[in-house]
C-alpha cells in the first residue's frame, strides 16, 4: 500500500512532480531519526484540506512524520536554491532543514508534504538541520492562523516533539513540523540557476513553474515575462493582506519569497500591537530593513531580483529586455495600492468608493501611530462606533490619548458614513468579518510555548481553536485584550 493510501488521499502513481527535473535540482536522502517522538499538536482543518481520514493520527504516522520511517513510495529530497539575504547576495542556500516527503492529491489539488527539522541536508551549511519546539509551535500556530484570516500561506498539519536536545542560545528540545503547500518554490530557486549560469536548468525550472502553476502564461508572447507579471500581482495582493492585518514577516529575503504568492517560512514574525509603522519584529534586523512600513517596497525589490534572474531566458537587446521585464513589474504598484485601499475601506466599513477615502484612511493610521494605539483592537472597536452624530462609544474613544484629535477624525468618519446612509446594524457584522478579534500576538504564542516546554500541550490546542475563528469573539476575553506589560520585553530573532 502506497503512502497516499495510508493517509487516505487520492492515490497517485507518479512521484512528486518537481523530482522529475532531475538531480541537478535536488538531493535525495532520508531524514535523520528523532528519538522517542510524541505528538505535540495537529490541525484538523489542515487534515481536512488534505482529505485525511479521522483516524490518520496513529503510531505509524507519528514515526513517519518524525522522520523515523517511510511509507512505500516515499523518496525524500531537499532542493537547492540561493538568494539575497538582507539585500546582499548570500550564494547557495537550499533546504537546510526541510525534507520533502512527496505529494498528496485531494479534490484535484496537489499538495507537497514537507518535514521541517528532520535533520541535516547537503544544504544545511553549518546548521544541524533541526527545529526546536519553540519555533515549531510559532510556525504551526501562525500558518493555521493566517489561513483562517484568509491570507495565502503554507499550511501546517502537525508538530511532533522529542526529548532530544538541540543547542541554540540555550539547550532546547527538538521538534518537527509537517508543512504542506501546492509548492514551496521560492524566488531563490530561479536566482540560483541564473547566478551560476545554468541556463538549461533555469529554462527547465521556468517550464516546470509554467506547466504546474501558471499554465495560462504558456500561450503569452513571452511566457517568462507573463509569469513575472503574474508573480508580481500575486505578491502585491499578499503584501496588501499583510499590511491590512498588521502582519510583519521579519525576514523577507528572496529565498523566503514564494513564487505562488504564499506566506512562506515563519521565523521572527509578529503582529502589530501598538501601531508603529517603523516596527521591526526581528531582533536580528539591526538596520530595520524589514520594518512593517517597508515590507511592500522590499517585496518590489525582491521582484526586481527575480526579474534579473529571468533576463537570460529572453532574447534580444539587453536594454529592451530590461524594459520588457520592468513593464511586467509595473502592475505591482497599482495592484498593491488598489488592494490596500479596498482592504482599508472594508476595515472602515465603507461600501462605496469616494475620492477622499485615501485621506480619511491615512489620517486614521496617523491617529493610531500618534500614541501607538493598538492596531487590532482599534479596528475591532471601530466596527461598533455609532454613525449618529449625537452618540459616542467610550471603549473606542478612550483608547486614544488625544481624544480631541480623535473626535475631529470621528466627525469626518461619521459624515462619510452618512453619505452612503450607513446602518449600524448592517455595518457591524460586515466590519467584524474583516477586522479580527484575535491574532497570534507574541505573548499568546509565548504562553503556549512555556506550557509546552513544561510538558503541557493543551494551550496549543486551545489557542489553535481560537485562531481558527479569528473573527469571532473568543470565550476567553484575554485572547482579544491588550497585551500584558511583560509582552513588550519579548524578542524574536532569526533563531525563532
Amino acid at each position: 500500500m502506497g503512502w497516499q493510501e495510508q493517509l487516505g488521499s487520492v492515490p497517485t502513481s507518479h512521484p512528486a512532480s518537481f523530482t522529475r527535473l532531475g538531480d541537478g535540482f535536488l538531493t535525495r536522502l532520508p531524514p535523520e531519526p528523532l528519538s522517542a517522538p510524541h505528538w505535540v499538536a495537529t490541525s484538523a482543518a489542515c487534515a481536512q484540506v488534505l482529505g485525511l481520514p479521522e483516524d490518520w493520527r496513529n503510531e505509524e504516522a507519528l514515526q513517519v512524520l518524525s522522520g523515523n520511517a517511510l511509507w512505500e513510495g516515499m523518496q525524500p529530497w531537499a532542493s537547492v536554491y540561493s538568494g539575497h539575504q538582507f539585500g546582499v547576495w548570500a550564494g547557495q542556500l537550499g533546504d537546510g532543514r526541510a525534507l520533502h516527503l512527496g505529494e498528496l492529491v485531494h479534490g484535484g489539488q496537489r499538495w507537497e508534504v514537507q518535514l521541517k527539522g528532520a535533520g541535516r541536508t547537503p544544504y544545511s551549511r553549518r546548521g544541524d538541520g533541526r527545529a526546536v519546539l519553540r519555533s515549531s509551535i510559532r510556525e504551526f500556530l501562525c500558518s493555521e492562523a493566517m489561513a483562517a484570516l484568509g491570507i495565502p500561506t503554507t499550511r501546517a498539519l502537525c508538530i511532533t516533539g522529542s526529548p532530544q536536545g538541540v543547542q541554540r542560545e540555550t539547550l532546547e528540545t527538538a521538534a518537527v513540523v509537517t508543512r504542506v503547500a501546492p509548492s514551496f518554490l521560492r524566488f531563490g530557486h530561479l536566482e540560483h540557476f541564473a547566478h551560476h549560469g545554468q541556463l538549461n536548468e533555469l529554462r527547465q525550472l521556468v517550464a516546470h513553474v509554467l506547466s504546474h502553476h501558471a499554465p495560462e502564461c504558456r500561450e503569452a508572447p513571452v511566457p517568462p515575462v507573463a509569469l513575472l507579471e503574474k508573480i508580481a500581482r500575486q505578491t502585491a495582493q499578499l503584501m496588501a493582506a499583510w499590511q491590512c492585518v498588521g502582519f510583519c514577516h521579519g525576514v523577507m529575503n528572496t529565498d523566503n519569497m514564494s513564487l505562488l504568492g504564499l506566506t512562506l517560512d515563519y521565523g521572527p514574525f509578529g503582529f502589530l500591537d501598538g501601531f508603529d509603522p517603523g516596527h521591526v519584529c526581528n531582533h536580528s534586523d539591526h538596520q530595520g530593513r524589514y520594518a512593517y512600513v517597508r515590507q511592500p517596497q522590499v517585496a518590489f525589490w525582491n521582484l526586481h531580483a527575480l526579474a534579473q534572474a529571468l533576463m537570460p531566458l529572453i532574447g534580444g537587446d539587453e536594454e529592451a529586455v530590461a524594459e520588457l521585464l520592468g513593464d511586467a513589474l509595473e502592475p505591482y504598484r497599482q495592484v498593491f495600492q488598489q488592494e490596500m485601499l479596498r482592504g482599508m475601506r472594508d476595515k472602515l466599513g465603507l461600501r462605496h468608493a469616494e475620492a477622499e477615502d485615501q485621506a480619511l484612511i491615512d489620517d486614521w493610521l496617523r491617529l493610531l501611530a500618534l500614541h501607538r494605539t493598538d492596531y487590532t483592537i482599534a479596528h475591532r472597536r471601530l466596527s461598533q462606533w455609532p454613525a449618529r452624530a449625537e452618540a459616542t462609544w467610550a471603549p473606542l474613544r478612550d483608547i486614544f490619548l488625544d481624544r480631541e484629535r480623535f473626535d475631529l477624525w470621528a466627525l469626518r468618519y461619521r459624515e462619510r458614513l452618512a453619505r452612503e446612509a450607513s446602518d449600524d446594524t448592517e455595518r457591524l457584522p460586515r466590519m467584524q468579518a474583516v477586522n479580527p478579534a484575535v491574532v497570534l500576538r507574541n505573548h499568546l504564542a509565548e504562553t503556549a510555548i512555556q506550557r509546552a516546554e513544561a510538558g503541557d500541550f493543551t494551550e496549543i490546542e486551545r489557542l489553535l481553536k481560537v485562531l481558527q475563528r479569528p473573527y469571532d469573539e473568543p470565550a476567553q476575553a484575554s485572547d482579544a485584550d491588550f497585551p500584558p506589560d511583560w509582552a513588550s520585553r519579548l524578542e524574536v530573532s532569526c533563531s525563532s
